[in-house]
């Protein structure tokens, strides 16, 4: 992992509260972050698709909703 230069911003009380760093850093960054984010939704899904169809409801979802909360 490369080395990200970066400077703490601080409040009156010396604690840290922001971060500055190089925007081509900050680039590099946001791409990391996204091309996870595919990899886990694509995850996700193909984790909920084992489960599709083996689930078989007995009332509508809203019905139940209402009983409960009228109850």
């Amino acid at each position: 992992m490369q080395s990200i230069k970066k400077q703490f911003v601080t409040d009156e009380n010396l604690k840290p509260v922001a971060v500055i760093i190089n925007y081509q850093d900050w680039q590099k960054i946001e791409a990391l972050l996204q091309e996870g984010e595919q990899e886990d939704s694509t995850e996700s899904f193909k984790a909920l698709a084992a489960y599709a169809g083996s689930i078989q409801l007995t009332i509508d979802p809203l019905e139940y909703q209402s009983e409960i909360r009228n109850s």
